[in-house]
């Protein structure tokens, strides 16, 4: 696969509004409280009936975090009294064998998330009874196949943290750093050494983690193009497998913690544009490829391989290469999908608690796919993951037209065509390097759900 970038600022600016990130189509903002536990019982039934049931995806959210990152848009509590996860941790429990009871158990958990929040806000017995509680009810593979990943504070971990988390079973390893500028450190309230960061990438390694993944954000205040470079060398000499480089989106309205940051202090357009070119020649000099939506990994992560193989998948945990999994959302505001259907757990701590006593579920709402929403998956999937869609074999499996179906589409990509974000022939429609970095922009095209005020759903910039 080509992984060609083409920056041109001309063209970022002019396609530079707000839309999803397509971690799921429909997005969450479609789901609906129509949709609670008897209907994803129902679901759960049927993926199990399936001639070959998939195997599974379990994400856990570890909601607690001690200190408030300005920046954060992450569903967290924030709280220094640690006797808290207690309470929590017994309801989780309850919810994995309410969950675990539902599955057979010979569907294999290929993929194992524990996600924030801080996952390692938990005590190490704490996350020792977590996993043995996983295991209990649900089959983890006995070998270190699966993509078992957890996401780290370098500030919550001591020299036996890590070693712990491997003999858990967890094999791939998040580390969120943002920036290392002590100044842009102190206006989001993330105060983290490079010492400690390196600390963990170095046991980490040691402890032979099959990935190393660093999360940075551009755009956040008193960042300039000079400043946030130095950043991306330390990255670079650090060696992680993968970088993920988010866009800051600022919306304090919808995120109380971001009205500390102050408009002011943020870098201005064009300077983020700077900030973003300069980070990508730097990754693509240093050997990273471009796998799409932020995220650049070396040539022999599994990322890359799988997109090289074709088996690269988006969904609510950002690019995998599981594809085919039944995924189970556990505890708190956790997103799952079930035989191709969506469900979400309660997002107040008290109502995920009472719905926990009541019945061992806490689904809130959720959304059963239509034809037309899977078919329109498939496609914003493998623009996506691809940059491609082959036309010839998506109109052999659905049985229909391309053109036909997508009539209003296809003009609407002949704009984006025109302007070099894509090529589109009866055969396919490929995204062209210069259309990569507006990957959003051209599935919005196939959204069915986007009303035209687009600003109305909330969504964050595309760059």
């Amino acid at each position: 696969m080509d992984h060609t970038l083409v920056f041109n600022a001309d063209l970022i600016r002019r396609y530079d509004q707000t839309g999803p990130r397509y971690t799921s189509y429909p997005t969450a903002a479609q789901f609906s409280e129509d949709f609670g536990d008897s209907d994803y019982r129902e679901w759960v039934r049927h993926s199990n009936e399936d001639p070959i049931p998939h195997p599974l995806s379990l994400y856990i959210h570890i909601p607690f975090c001690d200190t408030v990152c300005f920046y954060c848009d992450c569903n967290k509590i924030v709280t220094k009294d640690h006797s808290r996860a207690i309470t929590y941790l017994e309801h989780l429990k309850r919810e994995l064998t309410c969950q675990g009871e539902m599955f057979d158990r010979d569907r294999i958990v290929e993929q194992l998330h524990w996600g924030g929040g801080t996952p390692t806000f938990l005590s190490h017995q704490e996350m020792r009874d977590l996993m043995a509680s996983t295991r209990e009810n649900f089959t983890l593979r006995d070998d270190d196949k699966g993509e078992y990943s957890i996401e780290v504070d370098p500030r919550r971990v001591d020299e036996s943290t890590i070693p712990l988390l491997r003999e858990l079973g967890f094999n791939r390893l998040s580390l969120g750093v943002q920036d290392f500028d002590p100044v842009v450190q102190k206006a989001v309230n993330r105060i983290q050494g490079e010492e400690e960061t390196l600390m963990v990438m170095d046991t980490a390694r040691r402890e032979s983690f099959r990935s190393i993944n660093v999360d940075l954000i551009y755009g956040l205040p008193h960042q300039t193009a000079s400043s946030f470079i130095g950043t991306i060398d330390k990255i670079i000499h650090a060696a992680p497998d993968r970088i993920a480089v988010y866009n800051y989106a600022h919306l304090p309205e919808r995120f109380p913690p971001q009205r500390r940051i102050r408009e002011e202090d943020l870098p201005s357009p064009s300077e983020k544009l700077i900030i973003l070119q300069q980070t990508i020649e730097r990754l693509a000099g240093a050997g990273y490829l471009y796998i799409g939506m932020d995220h650049f990994a070396r040539p022999d992560d599994e990322l890359a391989i799988a997109q090289r193989n074709g088996t690269l998948h988006r969904n609510f945990q950002g690019y995998s290469s599981h594809a085919e999994c039944d995924m189970v959302g556990i505890g708190v505001t956790s997103i799952g999908r079930v035989a191709d259907n969506f469900s979400q757990n309660a997002k107040d701590l008290e109502t995920y608690y009472q719905r926990i006593e009541e019945n061992g579920l806490a689904i809130e709402r959720g959304l059963e796919s239509e034809p037309d929403d899977l078919l329109r998956r498939e496609i914003i999937t493998s623009l996506m993951c691809h940059f491609l869609l082959d036309i010839n074999q998506l109109e052999k499996k659905w049985h229909f037209s391309f053109r036909n179906h997508f009539a209003d589409e296809v003009e609407n990509l002949r704009r984006l065509q025109e302007d070099g974000l894509l090529v589109l022939n009866p055969n396919s429609l490929r995204i062209l390097p210069a259309g990569r970095l507006l990957v959003r922009n051209i599935c919005m095209v196939f959204d069915h759900y986007l009303p035209k005020d687009k600003t109305q759903q909330g969504f964050s910039r595309v760059i």
